[in-house]
């Protein structure tokens, strides 16, 4: 090896030993090697001093591109992605006979030569001669390696890679410039571990490591002499050699390599013949690359992580510059996903509804507090036939999802309430709710300007038997549409506004949603994880935190390990304590009492939502406990099917309710994910029954009938009325409770009117009635 003066360049006497080795023999080499042998004459005279010095004096070795790890919360393998399938092993790792085979069949004299072979050359040369064409080359492993450099730099651009493929005389001057400078720099052993981490195998595996899980199931240190042989002879030409497609020409290339070791005495004779008469016995591991492979149905979630890294700046300031890291790979992401909750979320989903039904379904599990994306899943598996899709329908179009998101019905009337407490209207708050109205208007917006219905539109209940007055407890059980518009009007858009936004509530495309009454009902797109993420906020008590999928990333650069910055959750209060806790013990009474039931949870404290639109053509349930929030959606990503007379799986639907489709999927994906764990305690707040026209009852009673929960009402009076006014009977839950007896007759003796409170008819709703459902 050449040595280089304390100043770091050649002597005088070496650089003209260099420039003549180098114009000499990379005519030779391209004249009587790439090209045919009798035009060697007429080219070398082609590389020059000038050309060969104008070259940069340093070979730049982009990073090798590898795999990318893309874990669970517990370190279990969701995927692996790569531009190629690419492992970086050193060269301890790489079986010995793996590196004689390779130097005996590319490059036997390597450990003998400089960067350039005379003797190959020459020999070359004599062999090309006799054949009259180019039937041997003389390129060493390093000039290889250098070549494939040029090649991994071009990465997947196809003219980038033809000019570093392509049959020239600059091309081959360069090589030889590089050549020379590696040997200087790196040695023989590292030059050997570098091409073997960096030629392709063919399979798409690149690199010795890729290689041996692809054909043999195993690392490249256990290679035995055979498996070895086979992999070095499938280097010269990877689609000739391919065992799979052609074990007969892979097995004659394997032989090759064989007797060739045994002429240099890497093994003996013997070894050798024993080692041919082994079949192949290939245990192919068959390629798994990209999201669509990942587990645990995962696949949605991961092409999220993908999206993510795409375009958060904290990787990169440019697309390019992040989508540079990505393909060069090598990456360990480690991510937010439970596994206990992702496998719960599809079970959930596989259980009520085919992905070959009309309409899908999209589930996601958050966790209050932090932000962290538990679970996403949905029916429609990720891919590009018949009843699949790459859409995820969780997320917006920004991370791969639909372009809109899909309306979220009465799921956004929480929102509303809490907006309106914050103005601070009581949790009594009470509105006519007809069934049926003009949206009322004007309505003040954010702007200063004014909202009005110039086209007299209209809005309804959803039953004719739901006719106010109602206070807010009733209506948000019942989902009461003309309450929460009447709610909204009287508040005005503008604090409606300012708490989506502090929730991060937007549409599917990003965009802010617009200051109509109409939000009230849930008009606009959504998606399920933003709808998750901001009930989530409810259940941690009004801190909203930004959803998050990647707890940490590491980054292999050669044998190297880098952390890279992640993405950090952002928490900031959306509303106050006293808010988020009011909202909770209402939506606690949805699935008590109201249009929840269904959905709810026995074991554990929760509380939730349910919502339809228009024509049914979506139906969510979005529910929460403190300690995990998850939005389910079901309906047709096209927005075309109305769920009437529909079977979704294999269960038939007069019409669909958000309680009895999408309720069971949250129900059975909650309980899973939260099996064997603690979910905590809301902080509710009291809300007084709701009570219309006999809250002060017919007669000199006040007593108070069963409340919703067919607790007994107090009948009142002195000694909680003594005498047949004592405690009235509360109804069950839908059923009429009484109110206090009538009492004695009047008594002939001289008593304080009220001594014996419960005279009369009052009941929990008025009138005697009980708890609603």
């Amino acid at each position: 090896m050449p040595k280089k003066r304390s100043g770091g360049g050649l002597s005088p006497t070496q650089q003209a030993a260099k420039f003549l080795g180098v114009s000499v023999l990379a005519g030779a080499v391209l004249a009587g090697i790439a090209l045919p042998a009798v035009g060697a004459l007429g080219l070398v005279a082609k590389g020059s001093v000038e050309s060969f010095d104008e070259l940069p004096a340093n070979l730049k070795t982009p990073p090798l591109s590898q795999r990318t790890s893309i874990l669970d919360a517990e370190g279990n393998q969701i995927a692996s992605v790569y531009s190629r399938d690419r492992t970086v092993v050193q060269l301890k790792s790489i079986s010995p006979y793996m590196q004689k085979a390779i130097v005996a069949i590319e490059d036997s004299r390597f450990y003998e030569h400089g960067a350039v072979d005379l003797k190959g050359i020459l020999r070359a040369l004599n062999k090309n001669a006799q054949s009259g064409g180019v039937s041997q080359g003389a390129s060493t492993l390093t000039q290889q390696y250098v070549k494939n450099v040029f090649i991994e730099e071009a990465g997947d651009d196809p003219t980038k890679v033809a000019q570093a493929t392509q049959q020239t005389i600059g091309r081959k001057i360069r090589e030889l410039k590089y050549a020379i400078q590696v040997e200087e720099e790196l040695g023989k052993k590292k030059i050997l571990e570098n091409y073997l981490n960096i030629t392709f195998f063919g399979q798409q595996a690149y690199g010795v490591e890729a290689a041996a899980q692809r054909y043999f199931s195993k690392h490249a240190k256990d290679l035995n002499l055979q498996e070895s042989a086979l992999l070095a002879g499938i280097v010269q030409s990877p689609s000739v050699y391919d065992p799979i497609n052609d074990p007969k020409q892979a097995t004659l290339r394997r032989n090759i390599v064989l007797e060739r070791m045994a002429e240099l005495g890497d093994v003996s004779q013997a070894e050798a013949d024993a080692a041919k008469e082994t079949p192949l016995a290939l245990k192919v591991t068959q390629p798994q690359n990209g999201c669509i492979t990942a587990t645990k149905g995962a696949s949605f979630f991961c092409k999220y992580v993908e999206k993510v890294f795409l375009g958060d700046p904290v990787f990169g300031r440019t697309r390019e510059e992040r989508a540079k890291i990505w393909n060069q790979g090598g990456l360990t992401i480690r991510t937010t996903l439970e596994p206990q909750a992702q496998e719960s979320v599809q079970e959930s989903i596989k259980d009520h509804i085919y992905k070959s039904d009309k309409v899908a379904a999209a589930a996601t599990l958050v966790e209050p507090g932090t932000g962290k994306i538990l679970a996403m899943g949905q029916s429609k598996p990720y891919g590009y036939g018949k009843n699949e899709t790459e859409i995820n329908y969780s997320v917006g179009s920004d991370r791969g999802g639909s372009n809109f998101g899909f309306p979220t019905g009465s799921t956004f009337k929480p929102f509303v309430a809490a907006a309106a407490l914050e103005q601070g209207r009581p949790p009594t708050q009470e509105y006519s709710s007809p069934y049926q109205m003009e949206y009322p208007s004007p309505v003040q917006t954010c702007d200063g300007k004014q909202w009005v219905n110039t086209d007299g539109a209209r809005l309804e209940n959803e039953s004719e038997s739901e006719r106010g007055p109602y206070r807010l407890r009733e209506a948000m059980a019942k989902s009461v549409n003309t309450y929460f518009v009447q709610m909204i009007t009287d508040i005005g858009l503008c604090p409606v506004m300012k708490m989506t936004d502090a929730l991060h509530v937007v549409q599917g495309n990003g965009d802010r949603l617009p200051q109509v009454p109409a939000i009230a009902l849930g008009s606009k797109g959504i998606s399920p994880l933003t709808m998750a993420t901001a009930y989530a906020a409810f259940a941690s008590r009004g801190m909203y935190c930004t959803p998050i999928a990647i707890e940490s990333i590491t980054q292999k650069v050669g044998d190297q390990q880098k952390s890279l910055e992640v993405p950090k959750s952002t928490c900031s209060r959306a509303m106050s304590e006293k808010t988020a806790d009011t909202i909770n013990t209402l939506l606690q009474g949805v699935i008590d009492s109201g249009t929840g039931q269904a959905a709810g949870l026995k074991d554990r404290d929760n509380a939730g939502k349910t919502g339809t639109t228009d024509s049914r053509k979506n139906a969510w349930f979005v529910g929460y406990t403190p300690k995990l929030s998850g939005a389910v959606w079901v309906g047709s990503a096209s927005q075309k099917v109305e769920m009437f007379d529909i079977t979704i799986g294999g269960r038939y639907h007069a019409q669909v309710y958000g309680a009895d489709t999408p309720g069971p999927i949250w129900k059975d994906a909650m309980s899973g994910a939260l099996e064997g764990k603690d979910s905590g305690q809301f902080h509710t707040v009291h809300l007084p029954s709701d009570k219309k026209d006999g809250d002060e009852g017919d007669g000199d009673g006040n007593g108070d009938g069963g409340d919703d929960n067919g607790n007994n009402g107090d009948g009142g009076g002195f000694i909680g009325g003594f005498l047949n006014g004592g405690t009235a009977n509360g109804g069950a839950t839908g059923n009429t409770g009484n109110g206090g007896d009538n009492g004695l007759p009047t008594p002939t003796i001289s008593l304080p009117d009220n001594l014996f409170q419960g005279q009369g008819n009052g009941g929990g709703h008025g009138n005697g009635t009980g708890g609603r459902r």
